[in-house]
């Protein structure tokens, strides 16, 4: 690796942290019931820091909001300059064939739609498909960034490896689908609508409406702040939300069972470990949010606690996109 490669490689890892720093002050934003703290965008009642918010709000508390709101998209500001930092130097080292050129360009598309999406999360009223789209579109910036951050190994595929990485490929996938399931929940505000576990409400299947839980599109000019279904449709939600969590943990259990059987390079056995050891952490984390009543610090790690499940799946595919000194990807014999 050149030295130039290898200084973009630790600055595209420096925005990966800082990614999961937006990613982490985001949920606490809207944890906080901090999303409308400023009803502009990009200012906040038209300035660049909330100094005099509660003056022109005439609310005591509407500064701490405002300013929690705020505090987020300074990072946001400071995370897409640095992107651009990267999309720059892509560029300007392209002549290295080992440069990525494509992917940075991208990361740099994705983050001016993820401020369309941020603009639309305060003037659409918190509109739930809306947020969560702006999650996953952080989740997905996050995701870029770590693999652009993160060396392929210099080595072949091996044909023992193969069936590990199409599994880890449907692995992501149902990932995927949790993480919007956990997102639909949280702008639903549906996350305490079951307050047991493992039951919910006395009962293994509780009353539930799924005809209106999962409705995407409501029209304009409804304001979700604190949500707008009834008990029912919040229910469904939140027990959807549980249902495929028990469907992520045996995906990524089978997954990580093949990793520790298959798996030819120490890189990727520990790839799959963290896959494990995320997987734990975020599982322990959500029983107790349901046990301890939902505390702010724990709903917070929650969502930590799904980046870190998305980053371990992101180390380990790429552990299993190796890149020969050839250049092309070969499925050679064990």
């Amino acid at each position: 690796m050149s030295p130039k490669l290898r200084w973009f490689r630790r600055a595209a890892l420096v925005a990966t942290l800082l990614c999961a720093i937006v990613v982490v002050v985001g949920a606490w934003v809207r944890l906080t019931n901090a999303g409308l703290g400023c009803p502009d965008w990009p200012g906040c009642y038209g300035q660049v820091h909330p100094s005099q918010v509660a003056e022109i709000a005439g609310d005591a508390g509407a500064y701490q909001r405002a300013l929690n709101e705020m505090v987020h998209r300074y990072i946001v500001g400071a995370l897409g300059l640095f992107i651009l930092g990267l999309a720059a130097f892509s560029i300007w080292n392209r002549r290295d064939p080992a440069q990525p050129r494509v992917l940075p360009l991208l990361i740099v598309v994705l983050v001016v739609l993820q401020a369309l999406l941020g603009m639309w999360t305060v003037t659409l009223l918190l509109k739930p498909l809306i947020v969560t789209l702006h999650l996953l579109g952080g989740l997905t910036t996050l995701s870029l960034l770590w693999w652009l951050a993160l060396s392929p190994e210099r080595r072949e595929l091996k044909a023992a490896e193969r069936p590990v990485r199409n599994l880890a490929i449907v692995a992501m996938a149902v990932v995927t689908l949790q993480v919007s399931l956990g997102g639909w929940t949280s702008t639903n505000y549906a996350a305490a609508a079951c307050t047991e576990f493992p039951a919910c409400h006395g009962s293994w299947w509780p009353d539930m409406d799924f005809v209106n839980a999962f409705v995407l599109w409501r029209g304009l000019g409804i304001d979700y702040e604190g949500g707008v279904l009834d008990g029912p449709a919040r229910v469904a939600i939140h027990y959807s939300h549980r249902l495929g969590a028990y469907l992520t943990a045996l995906v990524l259990l089978l997954l990580v069972a093949g990793v520790w059987r298959r798996g030819q390079t120490v890189l990727t056995r520990a790839a799959g470990t963290a896959v494990l050891a995320a997987l734990i952490f975020q599982a322990l984390i959500g029983m107790n949010l349901i046990w301890q009543g939902w505390p702010l610090w724990l709903g917070t790690l929650h969502n930590a606690g799904a980046a870190a499940v998305v980053l371990a799946m992101v180390a380990l595919l790429r552990s299993l996109a190796p890149r020969p000194e050839g250049g092309q990807i070969r499925v050679r014999p064990r």
